[in-house]
């Protein structure tokens, strides 16, 4: 074949969007459920985590997405019939606010609009702008089937979970009911619990005197928040501790307030806490409001849905937020001679997710599954049922289970899932169906009204395994696909989402969802922080793919994907594995220039003879099974590096110069090189395929005997045990180790790598000898050498450098190679440079300040550089004493 079958250099754009619109427009991916030959073919299926319709592709997506389409165009080679179905979910707080801020851009607001004009309005922005993280996600190369893409709000999938809500109301385990919940003031919404994001924030502790009824003394009550005392509806201790045994039962008048509440007991109090005196408010605090209904005390709301204070706090303070009221507070309490101290405290404050604003205890009537039969159920079903990877993560997963909630399926907002609820309003009935009914089955009115809620995301997302297959139909689909092999996911969501489609796919399937859950590590920037933002460090992946293309990008996030570390993540290891394509595309090049349009003539490798083609044979054995072995155990570093290096040093560095001399020749000889070295090229491409799809689908078509071929439709390549041969591989690598005792030589004396040396080895043993001297037309040209001497008895000349490898020595006279006084005096003038640096760096070492004020990472840093530097100027002092004696020698 011509050397111009692939272009000079990789140019990833063209192709990339070539291969992309061959893989939709053949439906590469879509597989064929009816396809008789596939009948008996293993199934295998993932559900893509799926993005927010505002989302814009960003690294944890990449990550995410490298991952699932490594384990799908890997599981297709191994005869898999693989389903990996995208789609998008409608994020319902975050879309509503991204068409309400264009809203305000107008001076309008949704309710301008009312709710079926404000509703069209936000599919009219989705169908203009929804749609871009899907092309940001063919863009990373995902191999999912286009033709079954999923929204959440779609019509199947909207059934789904009226379906869903019916049932899960007729069984009891939904309900209605007023309940304290957290509230975004920010987005007017109730959120679940783990919602609500927790930060560090600097605050106080105030200490109050609560006076007693009688006149007689007070009790002092530490809080976080005394604007909530307003609500207050009792003071509780704990019946054992010795400072309040006298007090409980007895009645306090409320500061600032008047009222009087009673001093109550129980074991629910932290007696290490501020006084061991707690506040209660149970319309303002989720564990107050179990202390609440469990001593049957008044619930009173002072803070309103805006997080402003309402007229139950008094005329003083309402109308003002609670920031501005809790200082009015504080002052009205120290002027009354009421507050005690006040002292710095770090509080963890609850955030909305979405939009960072506090959230705030509220109680409202919301709606919610009592999930705690469904979690237990979920429970129990990991690890037997489903494993998770790392096992580590198993751990939070039952602590969560263990300490759940009910959860608040309801949004006070109008873009989602509308709860499938209506209300008679001549009757007061309630109705819940799956289709809208047309009159009231009670009383027969028609006058009704659906419920304004919406239901939370993450419903919706919780029936993604079994809805997107076609559920509640009996569908081939969710026949074949149903359990899901694995979920790809972040631990961000394991709460979120995870954990609920356990639940949810354990109770309408009776199957868990996935069989395996592998849980991606956080991408972090090179320093190890996180990326954000505000702290300017973020890897945009776009931009990455368009500066290197998508296969270094893919391949760079595989390769330091470890499980359960953290990816540190720079612009430069990008470049470095575009490096890597690039040798890889050079090296395909160089195997077009040596074979023909059609594929040399088969021979058996088994029998083939030459140590360079039976090492070469028996190292992709071993690269097979090392692929094989790394992805079914999700260590996609691991297979990364693997290819890696059998590619960069195996097969480039090594084999491709191995056999440039049988290249060169006529006969059985170059036939044999031409056959191993296009087999070896062939499955190399193959197992590379699942981590590099584009320029392995570009380069395989261009190999004789594929053109018109797809790479990604090929099968994992056949083992062969019969070209497994460690001793030919010893043998070579015997080879190579002097080749390279050359090459260091060569280095470390500065010698022109133009400049043919002479070499003596002496081998360690006449095996050895027999190996070398077998391979000596190798050593001679790798090794560039002018000639070469292989003998046990053989005198080292007085000035020359050697190494030994194996017990062999490699000896290379430096006579007439090396000018000694001229690398003498480059010596000298580098070890200076070496003995100023370690003088500074040790000196600062010394230096206990420094030692102790510097970042502990810092400080080992230098302390590896000082080792560094002592053993470079070891290894210097070496160099010059020796070429001191070839002065001397010569003098």
């Amino acid at each position: 074949m011509s050397e111009n079958a692939l272009p000079k250099g990789y140019e990833p754009a063209d192709i990339e969007s070539r291969w992309r619109k061959h893989w939709r427009e053949n439906k590469t991916f879509t597989p064929n459920i009816d396809d008789p030959a596939l009948a008996g073919a293993p199934a295998y299926s993932i559900v893509i985590p799926p993005p927010n319709i505002t989302g814009t592709l960003h690294v944890g997506h990449a990550l995410n997405l490298t991952i699932q389409d490594i384990l799908c165009r890997h599981a297709r080679q191994l005869g898999k019939q693989v389903l990996w179905v995208p789609g998008t979910d409608h994020a319902g707080i975050a879309t509503q606010n991204v068409v309400e801020r264009q809203l305000a851009k107008e001076g309008k607001t949704r309710h301008d609009l009312g709710r079926d004009e404000f509703i069209k309005r936000v599919w009219q922005w989705r169908e203009e702008y929804g749609n871009f993280i899907l092309s940001q996600i063919d863009a990373m190369g995902a191999s999912v089937d286009w033709t079954r893409e999923r929204f959440t709000l779609d019509e199947g999938l909207s059934r789904a979970v009226r379906e869903v809500f019916v049932q899960l109301y007729n069984e009891g385990l939904i309900y209605k009911g007023d309940y304290i919940i957290n509230w975004c003031v920010r987005c007017h919404t109730a959120l679940a619990d783990d919602e609500v994001e927790h930060a560090a924030r600097k605050s106080h502790i105030w200490k109050i005197r609560y006076p007693f009824e009688d006149g007689s003394g007070e009790v002092v009550v530490a809080t976080t928040r005394p604007e909530t005392m307003l609500a207050d509806t009792a003071v509780c201790v704990h019946p054992e501790d010795e400072r309040y045994q006298s007090i409980i039962g007895k009645r306090v008048r409320l500061p600032l307030a008047g009222r009087l509440i009673p001093i109550i007991a129980d074991s629910y109090v932290d007696r290490e806490f501020g006084t061991g005196a707690l506040k209660v408010t149970p319309s303002h605090d989720h564990n107050d409001w179990s202390l609440g209904h469990k001593h049957n005390l008044e619930f009173m709301s002072v803070i309103d849905d805006a997080g402003n204070m309402n007229s139950l706090a008094g005329e003083r303070y309402a109308g003002l937020s609670c920031e501005q009221a809790r200082k009015l507070v504080v002052a009205d309490l120290e002027e009354q001679g009421l507050l005690e101290s006040c002292s710095d405290h770090e509080n963890n404050v609850g955030l909305c997710y979405r939009c960072k604003s506090v959230v705030e205890p509220h109680v409202s009537t919301q709606w919610f599954v009592a999930v705690k039969t469904l979690a237990e159920r979920a429970r129990a079903a990991m690890p037997d049922e489903t494993q998770i990877f790392p096992a580590s993560w198993l751990k939070t997963y039952y602590n969560w289970m263990d300490n759940i909630r009910d959860w608040c399926i309801s949004r006070q907002i109008w873009w989602g899932h509308r709860i499938p609820a209506w209300t008679c309003a001549a009757c007061s009935d309630m109705i819940v169906a799956v289709d809208a009914p047309s009159s009231c089955p009670k009383c027969g009115k028609t006058d009704l009204r659906q419920e304004d809620f919406v239901l939370d995301t993450w419903f919706s997302s919780a029936l993604w395994p079994f809805s997107t297959l076609g559920w509640p139909d009996k569908t081939k689909e969710l026949e074949r696909f149903y359990p899901t092999s694995v979920l790809v996911t972040g631990f961000d969501i394991l709460f979120f989402w995870v954990a609920r489609m356990m639940m949810m796919g354990l109770h309408f399937m009776g199957k868990v969802p996935f069989h395996h859950v592998y849980i991606h590590a956080l991408v972090r920037d090179a320093d190890g922080k996180k990326m954000s933002k505000s702290t300017g460090n973020v890897i945009d992946p776009l931009k990455m793919i368009e500066v290197y293309g998508t296969d270094s990008f893919r391949f760079t996030l595989a390769a330091f994907a470890a499980m359960g570390r953290d990816i540190r993540l720079s612009e430069d290891r990008i470049e470095g594995y575009r490096h890597f394509v690039n040798k890889i595309w050079n090296a395909a090049r160089f195997a077009l220039m040596n074979l023909e349009e059609r594929p040399p003539a088969p021979i058996d490798l088994a029998l083939v003879e030459g140590d360079q083609h039976r090492w070469i044979l028996h190292r992709l054995e071993e690269l097979k099974l090392a692929q094989k072995t790394a992805l079914a155990e999700y260590r996609f570093n691991d297979a990364a590096q693997s290819i890696y290096i059998f590619l960069w040093n195996q097969l480039c560095d090594w084999y491709l110069e191995l056999i440039k001399p049988e290249m060169q020749q006529d006969g059985q000889r170059r036939e044999t090189a031409r056959f191993v070295l296009w087999t070896v090229l062939r499955e190399t491409i193959l197992l590379l395929h699942p981590l590099m799809p584009f320029v392995t689908a570009e380069i395989w078509q261009a190999l004789p005997g594929q053109a018109g071929e797809d790479v990604a439709t090929k099968l994992f390549p056949a083992e062969r045990p019969g070209c497994i041969d460690p001793a030919a591989a010893d043998r070579m690598e015997m080879v190579q180790e002097a080749i390279s005792a050359v090459r260091t030589i060569r280095a470390e004396l500065n010698i022109a790598p133009s400049l043919r040396l002479n070499a003596v080895i002496r081998p360690a043993n006449a095996e050895a000898g027999e190996v070398l001297k077998a391979q000596a037309t190798v050593l001679t040209a790798l090794a560039r050498l002018e000639s070469l001497t292989i003998d046990p008895e053989a005198v080292a000349p007085k000035v020359s450098a050697s190494q030994v490898t194996r017990g062999n020595e490699i000896i290379v006279p430096l006579t007439g190679a090396v000018d000694f006084k001229a690398e003498l005096a480059r010596l000298e003038k580098e070890m200076g440079k070496l003995e100023k640096e370690f003088a500074m760096m040790s000196g600062k070492l010394q230096n206990a300040n420094y030692v102790s004020r510097a970042p502990a990472d810092v400080v080992e840093r230098d302390k590896a550089r000082v080792e560094e530097l002592g053993q470079a100027m070891e290894k210097l002092k070496v160099l010059q004493n020796r070429f001191k004696d070839a002065v001397d020698s010569q003098n």
